[in-house]
C-alpha cells in the first residue's frame, strides 16, 4: 500500500471527527527533503486552529503506524481556493467553475488555458474558454486547479 494511501486511510475518520473533511494527502521530494501534506478543507473555510487541531491529532498516530522508513516534515494545510482537481469526484463537484490548465507541451503555442470547466469524462476535461470548447485528454494535462477570478 501507498504511504498515501495508508495515511489517507487512518487520517480521514481523524479529520472529519475535527470537522472538517480530508481532501487530499501528498508524500513529496521538494529539492532534497521530503514532505508528508495532509490538506483538509470544510464549509467556510479552514483557519489556522482547524490545521493545528488536525495535526495534533494525526501526529502520534503517524508516530505509532511509522509509514514513512526515512526523515520527512509533517503538515496539515487548508486545500486551498485555488485547489488542485484530482479524482472524478473533484471534478464533478467544480463543474462550472473557472479553472486553469496545465499542458505538458504546448498546444498552438499555449500552455496555460484559463476557462469554465464543462466537461469530466475518464480524464478527458472540456473547457469553455471565451467563445471556443476546447477538449484536453488526460496525457496533455499536468494539472487542473481552480481559479480565482478578481
Amino acid at each position: 500500500m501507498k504511504v498515501t494511501e495508508l495515511v489517507t486511510a487512518f487520517a480521514k475518520p481523524i479529520v472529519e471527527e475535527k470537522g472538517c473533511s480530508l481532501w487530499d494527502v501528498e508524500y513529496v521530494r521538494e529539492g532534497s527533503e521530503r514532505f508528508l501534506r495532509v490538506y483538509i478543507d470544510k464549509e467556510g473555510g479552514v483557519c489556522i486552529d482547524d490545521c493545528e487541531a488536525v495535526a495534533r491529532a494525526i501526529d502520534p498516530i503517524l508516530d505509532e503506524k511509522d509509514p514513512i522508513a526515512e526523515s520527512y516534515h509533517f503538515e496539515v494545510c487548508s486545500a486551498g481556493i485555488e485547489r488542485v482537481l484530482r479524482r472524478p469526484s473533484d471534478f464533478t463537484q467544480f463543474m462550472g467553475s473557472p479553472v486553469l490548465i496545465k499542458l505538458y507541451r504546448p498546444r498552438n503555442g499555449l500552455k496555460e488555458f484559463p476557462g469554465i470547466l464543462r466537461g469530466y469524462d475518464e480524464g478527458r476535461i472540456t473547457l469553455e474558454s471565451g467563445k471556443e470548447t476546447i477538449v484536453f485528454e488526460k496525457s496533455e494535462v499536468a494539472l487542473c486547479r481552480l481559479r480565482v477570478e478578481f
